[in-house]
C-alpha cells in the first residue's frame, strides 16, 4: 500500500506537468511562429520480487516474473516543428518559411539565435529587425526613401527609388537548419539557441541544396497549436490526475482499516 501512495503521487505530479505544458500551448495559440510542445513520460524503477526467466525447478523457468512499478515521471516535452497556417499581413517585411529552416537573429549579446517568426520591421537606420529590435543576420538595410520592397523566394531583397527605374538589391536573406531541431533550447521571444542535441546550424540560401524552404513575402506563420487537440489532451490529463488521486484515497482507506484492526 505504501508503494501505491508514492506511485499515485508521482502520477499526479506528472499529470500536473502535463497540464502546465498544455496551458503554455494554449497561451501561445496566437503567437507567430510558435511550435507546440508534446509532453512525454517514462516509468520509474521496478521492485523485482521474482526475476523473469529465473529457475522455478530443475528444468523449468519462470515465464513472466513478478515486478512492481514505482510510478512515472515527466521525461521531456518535444517541440513539434510542423508547418503552421499562413496569415496575410500586407507588411512587405513579413515573411513565411515554406518548409524547413529558421531565420537567423543577432541578439544584443552578439550571439546568434534562431526563429520561425517572420514578423519583421525597420528600425530608425533602415535595418530589418524583429519586434524586439534584434537585427536579421546577415544584416539587411533598406533606405528610408525606398518605395517598393520586394523579397524573392530565394531571399533576395530589392527595392526601388523614385529617382531610378531599376530595382536596387539590399541583400540576401539566409536560413539555417539543424539535424535535430527538437533539441533546440527555447529562450523566449520566439527564439531558439543551439545545443549539443540539436547540432550546429547549417546555413544556406532559401530553396537551396541544403533542403531549406522558400520565402513568401507579406505573410506570417501562425502557431501550429491545435486548440481542439489541446482541450482533448487537457481532459485526458484531468482524468489521469483524478484517477491517481482516487488511488491515494483508496490506499489511505486501506491503511485506516489496518490501523483499526487492534481496536
Amino acid at each position: 500500500m505504501l508503494r501505491a501512495l508514492y506511485s499515485a503521487a508521482s502520477g499526479m505530479t506528472a499529470q500536473q506537468m502535463n497540464v502546465d505544458n498544455i496551458a503554455n500551448n494554449l497561451a501561445n495559440a496566437n503567437t507567430t511562429g510558435y511550435k507546440t510542445r508534446r509532453a512525454q513520460f517514462q516509468d520509474l524503477i521496478y521492485q523485482t520480487m521474482v526475476q523473469p526467466g529465473s529457475a522455478s525447478g530443475q528444468q523449468t523457468l519462470v515465464p513472466a516474473g513478478l515486478q512492481v512499478g514505482l510510478g512515472t515521471r515527466s521525461s521531456s516535452n518535444e517541440i513539434l516543428f510542423t508547418q503552421g497556417a499562413f496569415s496575410g499581413t500586407g507588411n512587405p517585411l513579413d515573411m513565411v518559411i515554406q518548409g524547413k529552416g529558421f531565420f537567423q537573429i543577432r541578439r544584443a549579446s552578439g550571439e546568434l539565435a534562431y526563429t520561425r517568426s517572420g514578423a519583421f520591421q525597420m528600425d530608425k537606420d533602415g535595418n530589418v529587425v524583429t519586434q524586439d529590435g534584434n537585427p536579421l543576420e546577415p544584416q539587411i538595410t533598406i533606405p528610408s526613401a525606398a518605395q517598393q520592397i520586394s523579397i524573392a523566394q530565394d531571399g533576395t531583397v530589392s527595392y526601388t527609388l523614385n529617382s531610378q527605374t531599376g530595382a536596387q538589391q539590399a541583400g540576401q536573406i539566409q536560413l539555417a537548419t539543424f539535424v535535430n531541431p527538437a533539441g533546440l533550447n527555447s529562450i523566449g521571444g520566439n527564439l531558439y539557441t543551439p545545443t549539443d542535441a540539436s547540432g550546429d546550424a547549417t546555413v544556406g540560401i532559401p530553396g537551396g541544396a541544403e533542403g531549406l524552404g522558400t520565402l513568401l513575402q507579406g505573410y506570417t506563420e501562425q502557431s501550429n497549436v491545435s486548440v481542439v487537440e489541446e482541450f482533448i489532451n487537457l481532459i485526458v490529463a484531468q482524468r489521469g490526475y483524478e484517477a491517481n488521486s482516487k488511488v491515494v484515497k483508496a490506499a489511505d482507506e486501506m491503511y485506516q482499516q489496518v490501523n483499526q484492526l487492534t481496536q
